[in-house]
């Protein structure tokens, strides 16, 4: 089994992130399973929805590409999910997004979870996609630290700056817990990667998800039910796919001009 895995960070500016991210992916898949990782040149390095727009426009390409390179399934590494919906509407193949893999699964650990994001701007954004997902009454709150993502990539660098993330992280999830939380997500794969290495992480008995593991198993599922079942994606409403030649237009335009 191929997997591409979608960082919205490129190399140059992540080294240590992908280097890191590389050995955790090899030691989660099954065996048989190799996960590509591939960035986004300029990379996802400030907080708002434009920058969101951009990266989503060469991930649908990408995704497309992926496919026709013979990958089993594309995952989105992105907790903001940005152009998910549009990935799926133009690829067979199974997409996979951190994001929502992380929410649908916290369902199963606890009733009520909440986001702690590494940015107050990205707060709109996380509502948005907790409502596209149905999940409001599951997903009951969202803080943030202040870091912009190519700030808190330097963690990986510094151990205090490492160490300072988990305690700003502790601030900001220690309300949510008091509120009802029962399960906290880190909204991001490069703070969900830093935590990692805490084996059964917890804030006040709350535990903290590391989304990676679960949404390459969730692709991994994805395409042995696939192969087993035929099962995909509906394309009745959500994921109607795109003509071929609506595609290849999209394909041709790399600009949007």
């Amino acid at each position: 089994m191929r997997i591409w895995y979608q960082s919205y960070v490129d190399e140059p500016n992540g080294r240590i992130y992908w280097e890191r991210l590389r050995r955790h992916l090899a030691a989660i898949v099954d065996p048989g399973t190799t996960v590509d990782v591939k960035g986004i040149t300029p990379h996802d390095n400030y907080a708002h929805p434009i920058v969101e727009f951009r990266c989503a426009r060469e991930v649908i390409c990408n995704a497309v590409r992926a496919e026709r390179e013979g990958y089993d399934a594309f995952i989105i590494g992105h907790f903001q999910d940005a152009g998910l919906y549009e990935a799926r509407s133009v690829v067979d193949i199974p997409v996979a997004s951190l994001g929502e893999a992380s929410m649908l699964y916290a369902c199963q650990l606890g009733q009520r979870s909440g986001i702690v994001t590494i940015n107050p701007r990205y707060i709109s954004w996380f509502h948005h996609q907790i409502g596209k997902y149905g999940l409001e009454k599951r997903v009951a709150g969202v803080h943030a630290m202040t870091f912009e993502p190519g700030q808190i990539l330097k963690a990986y660098e510094s151990e205090k700056l490492a160490e300072d993330v988990g305690r700003l992280f502790a601030e900001q999830a220690k309300p949510l817990v008091a509120a009802g939380c029962d399960v906290l997500i880190p909204g991001g794969g490069i703070p969900m990667l830093l935590f990692s290495a805490i084996q059964g992480h917890t804030v006040d008995g709350a535990p903290v998800i590391n989304g990676i593991p679960i949404v390459v198993k969730m692709a991994e599922l994805a395409v042995k039910l696939r192969k087993l079942t035929g099962l995909g994606v509906s394309r009745v409403s959500d994921y109607v796919k795109a003509p071929p030649e609506i595609i290849e237009e999209f394909l041709a335009n790399p600009k949007g001009l």
